[in-house]
């Protein structure tokens, strides 16, 4: 039979690859979250300097 020693490779790959890919999917999310705040922010100033200009 195969003992648990032989499985510490592929078990360190698995751990390896599922904490990436969750650092992905939140890094993904985060950043996405960080651009439209951004982007929101921009609008808004530009929004008030129109009016603050009329």
């Amino acid at each position: 039979m195969f003992e648990f020693q032989q499985y510490l490779g592929f078990l360190l790959f698995l751990t390896v690859l599922t904490i990436g890919f969750w650092l992905m999917f939140f890094l993904v999310g985060f950043v996405s979250y960080w651009v439209g705040g951004a982007t929101w922010e921009a609008y808004k100033e530009k929004r008030a300097k129109k009016k603050e200009s009329l």
